[in-house]
């Protein structure tokens, strides 16, 4: 082989070579954009939770799946309710936040299905005739007046999880059982036949406010949802 054409395929090596590192290095840069990404958004939602001075009234990760959550899913206003089902009947455990405005605008009692357990929801179903509470992401949709008066409709948007509310006619309305005073005589709020039922002096303004397309999310630890649940499985993977 001449100098030429020794000179020639050295030329060529050096240049895949260099190629290799470049691609290398994009790759090194992507991947720690991709992370420096996701920490950005951990400390944003952590700095909004704060500000909405959430820390001693909603767990965190409750918090962080609803918002995760919220982001994914097609709505028409920028309303985040939560209702926490690890928290016992008695504390308060539905929230209504502005994302907009970064507010709290209210937070009251909840009953649960009277098949979800007693003082704590532990049992849940997508079942008709269940009578139990359904976990997940719901977007709330037009209102209506039936036998618990000024209702509101929910269209469940986990499948096998909570797709059949509508059917079971799983809607929030106002309760006389979901009223604090039932607690200061039971111990605990009285349960629905599944409904997240509120307490009937704040249910039209609550119903009023998050009506028409916003988000909820029924927070449970229960592992068939958090197991079967896109939504929990994307907000673990994202920062883990």
């Amino acid at each position: 082989m001449n100098k030429n054409k020794l000179s020639y395929f050295l030329i060529i090596f050096i240049y895949i070579i260099s190629l290799n590192i470049v691609n290398g290095q994009e790759k090194n840069t992507t991947y720690f954009s991709f992370n420096s990404k996701n920490q950005n958004s951990e400390r944003e939602i952590k700095n909004l939770y704060q500000k909405l001075n959430l820390s001693d009234q909603l767990d965190y990760n409750a918090f962080k799946i609803a918002y995760l959550g919220f982001q994914k899913i097609e709505k028409e206003n920028p309303i985040l309710t939560i209702v926490d089902f690890t928290k016992a009947s008695n504390e308060k455990r539905f929230f209504v936040i502005d994302l907009k405005n970064n507010k709290l605008l209210f937070n009251t009692y909840v009953a649960h299905g009277k098949n979800s357990g007693g003082n704590y929801a532990k049992y849940f179903s997508n079942e008709f005739n269940s009578f139990k509470s359904s976990p997940g992401f719901y977007k709330t949709e037009t209102t209506y007046k039936g036998g618990n008066g000024y209702s509101l409709k929910l269209d469940g948007l986990e499948k096998g999880i909570n797709d059949r509310a509508r059917e079971r006619a799983i809607v929030i309305h106002g309760a006389n059982y979901a009223n604090p005073n039932f607690i200061a005589s039971n111990g605990r709020l009285g349960r629905s036949l599944g409904c997240p039922a509120l307490p009937p002096s704040v249910s039209k303004p609550i119903i009023d406010t998050i009506k028409d397309g916003s988000v909820m999310y029924i927070h449970v630890t229960n592992p068939e949802y958090t197991n079967k649940s896109f939504f929990v499985k994307a907000s673990s993977l994202l920062f883990n």
